[in-house]
């Protein structure tokens, strides 16, 4: 399903001239890709199996929160989860970009992104993210992230929320990076990889102007 492309740091006042409320059907025609400076986000696509196999494969070790990426994957597990990623998006259960560093079309895929658990009531959702450890300390997560923040507030989302384990330092450290405000603990939440009842740190951030 083809989309437009939108310029990161859309125009809010658009955004807000329009109803407050979030529909699936907006969520499913909004923008496929985004582009910064130096990168590009893009839907989940079958093409990106082979680049997502890699990624997930040589960042293994640093990968010990993350629920899908707990073994070594195969091309056909990534196609099939490229294919699943899709569908999501297709019905309105989620968001997904991939991330490219670099505009063109054999730029290297370095991370992964994800607006999930919507409540279209208010509009919120969870953000959630996977980055490349080979590209660590350049930003480039830190740009995707900021430009999906953008994008969702540009969209209609009155509030997007990031939630660690309070264990894992290196996600809490990138949330606060981001300029999310941590609200609190949430106890016994969920079920960490291994089963055991985990505790989570809450952060959230809001359009700039919505304190104004």
């Amino acid at each position: 399903m083809a989309s437009p492309t939108l310029p990161v740091r859309a125009e809010l006042v658009e955004a807000q001239r329009m109803s407050s409320s979030l529909t699936p059907a907006r969520l499913i025609a909004a923008p496929r890709e985004l582009r910064t400076a130096r990168l590009r986000l893009a839907a989940p696509a079958p093409a990106h199996a082979a680049a997502l196999m890699a990624l997930v494969n040589r960042n293994l070790p640093t990968l010990g929160y993350i629920a899908w990426a707990q073994q070594p994957w195969t091309l056909a597990r990534a196609q099939r989860f490229c294919r699943w990623g899709l569908a999501m998006v297709d019905s309105a259960e989620v968001i997904i970009f991939d991330v490219f560093a670099g505009h063109a079309s054999d730029a290297p895929l370095i991370g992964r992104i994800d607006l999930h658990s919507f409540d279209l009531e208010v509009p919120r959702a969870e953000i959630g993210y996977v980055g490349d450890a080979t590209v660590q300390g350049q930003g480039l997560m830190r740009e995707a992230v900021l430009a999906v923040l953008d994008f969702a507030f540009a969209l209609g989302f009155a509030r997007v929320e990031a939630i660690s384990e309070l264990s894992n330092h290196r996600a809490l450290h990138f949330a606060q990076s981001l300029g999310m405000v941590r609200e609190g603990t949430l106890h016994r939440r969920e079920r960490g990889v291994n089963g055991e009842l985990v505790d989570q740190a809450l952060f959230a951030a809001w359009p700039i102007d919505a304190d104004s």
